[in-house]
């Protein structure tokens, strides 16, 4: 199943956030945006469970 996700760059710190539209309170934070996507990927996982 895929989901869509959003990411976006904090300007002041470069970190990512994440979340997705279609779960609310789904969301996931980085220090890169791969590591936010792991994150989404995992928090999408528990929501559903």
């Amino acid at each position: 199943m895929k989901w869509r996700v959003v990411l976006e760059q904090d300007a002041e710190t470069g970190d990512w956030g994440v979340w997705c539209p279609e779960l609310p309170g789904c969301t996931s934070a980085g220090e890169t945006r791969e590591e936010a996507i792991e994150g989404i990927k995992e928090a999408i996982h528990l929501y559903l469970a």
